[in-house]
């Protein structure tokens, strides 16, 4: 969660999550770390080398449109299977804002096949259901 912490007050490529770094810097937070932040956003320009960096990318848009289907399903992530999220995948207008192509070059940075990821996503989601405002 802490590395979209800035994106409420800076949402745009612009400035997220390089407003952010400083911040967590002054905070004492260690380069390692903000260094990842940086790295799960492509316009930084900052490679993935770890494999913390390649992780936080591979969830960061996965965790997302996967609330947005538990949003959209009266059981929340209860039942939710990797294939009832790729077909909302092919659903273009559906959480339209979501790179479907970061979702999948994510797992294939982790060396993960898709629907495994996405099956670990739910799994980890569903743990913390109550606090995402979730059923299930």
């Amino acid at each position: 969660l802490l590395h979209d912490f800035d994106w409420e007050r800076h949402p745009t490529l612009e400035r997220h999550p390089q407003d952010g770094a400083p911040v967590l810097e002054g905070l004492g937070y260690p380069p390692w770390f903000r260094r990842a932040i940086l790295s799960h956003a492509d316009h930084t320009g900052v490679a993935r080398e770890t494999p913390l960096e390649r992780h936080l990318h591979a969830c960061d848009e996965l965790s997302g449109f996967v609330h947005a289907c538990a949003l959209m399903r009266p059981t929340g992530l209860d039942g939710m299977e990797p294939r009832s999220v790729r077909r909302k995948m092919k659903d273009k207008r559906f959480a339209a804002n979501v790179s479907r192509e970061d979702i999948t070059r994510g797992a294939e940075e982790i060396g993960t096949d898709l629907d495994d990821h996405i099956a670990f996503v739910i799994a980890a989601l569903a743990r913390h259901a109550a606090e995402l405002g979730l059923p299930g």
